[in-house]
């Protein structure tokens, strides 16, 4: 267990540092250069046509280094949610393989519960630690010790909502990126229309080109910020979802595969 907590930190240490050189790289060779390239054109269009109407550029609405962090926080988001996504499906896997060899019409009593529990104990070590083993396992021991169905049941519940209050508890830092994302997109805003109003005293002369490129900065970090927020949110809830779903299948497995085939002989115990 705290082997895979340091890989799954370390994994998401080399994700953030990748997206960092990658978007930077991105944005120094292609996006910036481009940008000024784009601006320098409507500048002097600008100013020798009145009537001319500047075009709205994506090279121009992601220079700024708000929306850079944006997409940085956004890729470092999705890697997490990859990571998590691919354990969850690995994990559904297990729905469909038969882990307790009972078939219809069969009992399962208390001292028949170390047998069955063997075809779990012999899955990979890192299978072991999924959800629907430990599920089965702590059933079947709680069923040995205590001879309770009831127990049994209580067990396998408690285990299955401990899953799904850890599963939440790992998605934190994907909902502080989610969070963080519009708040950076608001900081640009509050750059661009301040440096707007540092430069006011040109447009009352007549040169409103640095009015206009700095509300471009106000409005264009807030517009990419809500964009990736927007995606975002989306990715995350699907994973939710596909957690959640794994968490009620993984106890309508147990209940169907094992539960409902548990029987105490009247002398140990009451049904």
């Amino acid at each position: 267990m705290k082997q895979g907590l340091l890989s799954e930190a370390l994994y998401q240490i080399c994700a953030l540092i990748i997206a960092v050189i990658v978007v930077h790289a991105a944005y120094v060779a292609v996006i910036r250069p481009n940008a000024e390239l784009i601006q320098q054109q409507q500048n002097v269009l600008q100013q020798t046509d009145e009537n001319f109407v500047p075009e709205r550029s994506v090279y121009i609405i992601m220079k700024d280094f708000e929306q850079e962090t944006c997409i940085i926080l956004l890729l470092w988001a999705m890697s997490i949610i990859g990571m998590k996504t691919q354990k969850t499906l690995q994990e559904r896997k297990l729905l469909e393989r038969t882990l307790i060899q009972v078939s219809d019409g069969m009992s399962i009593l208390p001292e028949d519960s170390r047998n069955f529990a063997r075809p779990v104990q012999a899955l990979a070590e890192d299978e072991r630690q999924y959800l629907l083993p430990r599920a089965l396992l702590s059933g079947l021991h709680r069923f040995q010790t205590t001879k309770n169905i009831q127990d049994v049941a209580t067990t396998v519940k408690d285990t299955c909502e401990t899953e799904a209050d850890r599963m939440e508890t790992e998605l934190t830092i994907v909902r502080y990126i989610a969070w963080a994302i519009p708040s950076i997109g608001f900081l640009g805003t509050v750059r661009g229309i301040g440096t707007a109003l540092g430069q006011a005293y040109q447009a009352v002369s007549g040169d409103i080109v640095g009015v206009t490129v700095s509300l471009g900065v106000a409005f264009n970090s807030t517009f990419v910020a809500l964009i990736v927020s927007i995606f975002l949110m989306f990715l995350l809830h699907q994973l939710q979802l596909l957690q959640d779903r794994l968490v009620l299948d993984c106890q309508n497995y147990v209940d169907e595969r094992m539960i409902r085939h548990l029987q105490v002989p009247e002398k140990d115990g009451h049904l």
